[in-house]
């Protein structure tokens, strides 16, 4: 079941505001209402659709933003192929499996530049590398999420593989991986930047044993449906300019009590505990910053992506590259909303 959480954009200024393209006033009437789709109800981990809707960004392009917070990338991919939905922010190994199996899913925002994910086990654990979780059983947040694919990814370049040496366990998160580690049923966690405060926070306290190198693999980000970016290219220009702007804006220090109001409108029961709120904010908002800045904010590496490829058909979720990799994501619209190209 979608969770909804419908977030009004307008305020009388905004009404009387010019839209960003020009286009002259705004009115309700005019809204064109947009379905962001994301896998988990973190409003932390989509900080700037929240900054967005907030600051008035996605109303200034003209377009009214309803968030759904469904459990994965999976049931994400899911939800914009069956037409519920138009955006969705999921990871890039599912969008991969899901092109697969001809599923026209198209990244067009790298907003987790650096991994999001990490193998975590507890500070008094035994395993300091991957290579020690052999013969162990790994908890997931989901069953098909993007951190399943990266911890397969680490595992295989420790020279494990899945169902020979370890297993996964599909255990979910917060106070569920909690209760798995204290049980003993699961040794180790593929978690997110996110699933690892909140361990911390919980009394489980965690390390990450990933290997420095994997930082490369970029997590999850925006995608739209490619018959969208063919038949609509206005709307999802419109759409990624409103979230290079609330990414901008969140990076800025001077604006952080804003941005962490709007997290706070956006999952108020995520913001319960401020300070907590603020380190994930901080633990968040420095993936989303790339090594390289030479192409900006929400550029996606090709050859990343190669590598991705290789992860994918090395774990078997994919039987054969794809025909054709480069039409899985494109940077079109975030070279030039960032700038970069004019």
């Amino acid at each position: 079941m979608l969770t909804r959480r419908t977030f009004t954009t307008l305020s009388a200024a905004l009404l009387a505001a010019p839209l960003a393209l020009g286009a002259g006033a705004v009115s309700a009437q005019e809204l064109t209402k947009v379905t962001f789709v994301q896998p988990s109800p973190s409003a932390i981990n989509s900080f700037n659709v929240f900054v967005a809707i907030g600051e008035g960004f996605f109303a200034e392009e003209g377009l009214d933003v309803t968030v759904e917070s469904i459990n994965g990338s999976g049931p994400v991919l899911q939800a914009l192929s069956s037409g519920q939905a138009q955006f969705g922010r999921p990871g890039p190994g599912p969008v991969l499996a899901a092109r697969g199996r001809d599923v026209d899913a198209v990244f067009i925002y790298n907003f987790a530049a650096k991994s999001n994910f990490g193998i975590v086990v507890p500070n008094d654990s035994a395993v300091q590398s991957p290579a020690d979780l052999k013969g162990t059983v790994i908890g997931t947040g989901t069953a098909d999420g993007a951190e399943v694919g990266f911890a397969r990814n680490v595992l295989k370049g420790s020279g494990l593989e899945e169902g020979t040496d370890y297993t996964f366990l599909t255990v979910g998160d917060g106070g569920p991986a909690t209760a798995a580690f204290s049980s003993g049923e699961m040794q180790a966690y593929s978690a997110s930047t996110a699933d690892a405060a909140i361990l911390n926070q919980r009394g489980v306290a965690v390390r990450d044993i990933t290997p420095g190198e994997y930082a490369r693999f970029f997590g999850n980000g925006f995608i739209t449906m490619g018959d969208t970016i063919r038949n609509n290219p206005e709307l999802v220009e419109k759409f990624v300019r409103a979230i290079y702007r609330g990414h901008i804006f969140a990076l800025d220090d001077a604006n952080r009590d804003k941005v962490l109001a709007h997290m706070a409108a956006g999952n108020p029961q995520e913001s319960e505990d401020p300070a907590f709120a603020a380190a994930l904010f901080d633990a968040v908002r420095s993936k989303t910053i790339p090594v390289d800045m030479t192409n900006g904010y929400g550029y996606q590496p090709p050859e990343v992506w190669e590598e991705w490829q290789q992860v994918q058909l090395a774990a078997g979720e994919l039987t054969a590259p794809l025909p054709d990799l480069t039409a899985a994501y494109t940077n079109e619209f975030t070279l030039k909303v960032n700038g970069s190209q004019n």
